[in-house]
């Protein structure tokens, strides 16, 4: 169910523009003022969200950059992944050493940060993410179809490469800190087991949703305890239990834009975010933000 009502008309309470498209946010969970972004251009910001100002800007990608994310074992750090082929990380304390605050205008001229460790890829990088429970591991969803779990401490060949998405890996997010959930655009999402050792080729997934239409788009993927939530290219939202391959729940959102109230063509899930284990937030390519209640 909508816990709020479509008449009812919603304002931001804050607002920060950019100068290029964004591509990917993230929160800092313990520095709970703190959002990284990525951007079309190649850049990645770390916003203050009291001030609404960014204070901290890497460009070392050459490419469009996809995803970033924080560590939740360790806040200060940041991973990035870009169509560049290249895996960042950032430390966000080393960074604020010497860098100051910049005017959201962008006239204010600043120092960039510097990555800490990049680990270079044979396709463009599409999603990057930290397991829960350590800073010293990153998964990262590559364009070539595989996901590889590298140990930040030894970059040189990945520890773990999972096979089995035939199209690009949009998305790969923790369902625990030894179960992992990706999503690709060959229309499924795969859970896999990463609990095993060393350097190894996983090709067995635990596995596999299907239902949605992913061929085209990033869709969104957001996991709460058992449960994960993709898109849908179908403008549908999709709710799984980890146990069970075909969907539990889904949701139609209607086909008009936001603003204009008119048609739109084949509009899609654009992104998805659970709040809590019964709350999921989702919005779509037409503009639309709708607040789900689960049942």
């Amino acid at each position: 169910m909508i816990v709020r009502e479509d008449r009812e008309i919603h304002y931001p309470i804050m607002e920060m523009a950019s100068r290029s498209k964004l591509s990917s946010i993230c929160w800092n969970s313990y520095i709970q003022s703190q959002i990284a972004s990525s951007y079309f251009e190649g850049v990645v910001q770390i916003w203050d969200v009291t001030r609404g100002q960014v204070f901290m800007e890497m460009r070392e990608h050459e490419r469009r950059v996809w995803s970033v994310d924080f560590s939740l074992a360790d806040p200060t750090k940041l991973a990035s992944g870009s169509d560049d082929g290249a895996v960042k990380l950032w430390n966000i304390n080393q960074a604020s050493l010497f860098l100051h605050l910049v005017d959201v205008s962008f006239e204010t001229k600043h120092t960039a940060g510097r990555s800490i460790c990049t680990i270079k890829t044979k396709a463009n990088v599409c999603c990057v993410q930290f397991p829960p429970d350590s800073s010293c591991s990153l998964t990262v969803g590559s364009a070539d179809h595989k996901i590889y779990s590298y140990d930040l401490r030894s970059t040189r060949t990945p520890l773990s490469t999972l096979i089995g998405h035939t199209k690009t890996v949009s998305y790969v997010k923790y369902v625990d800190s030894t179960t992992l959930v990706s999503a690709s655009t060959d229309n499924s999402l795969k859970l896999w087991d990463m609990s095993a050792g060393t350097s190894h080729i996983i090709d067995s997934p635990l596995q596999t949703f299907t239902g949605h239409i992913n061929s085209r788009n990033f869709v969104g993927l957001s996991v709460y305890d058992d449960y994960i939530t993709t898109g849908s290219e179908t403008n549908e939202v999709f709710i799984h239990h980890k146990a069970f391959p075909m969907p539990v729940l889904s949701f139609k959102f209607n086909n008009t834009d936001a603003l204009s109230c008119q048609d739109v063509e084949e509009p899609f899930i654009s992104s998805v975010c659970w709040r809590d284990k019964s709350t999921l937030l989702a919005a779509n390519s037409a503009g639309n933000i709708k607040l789900l209640e689960m049942d």
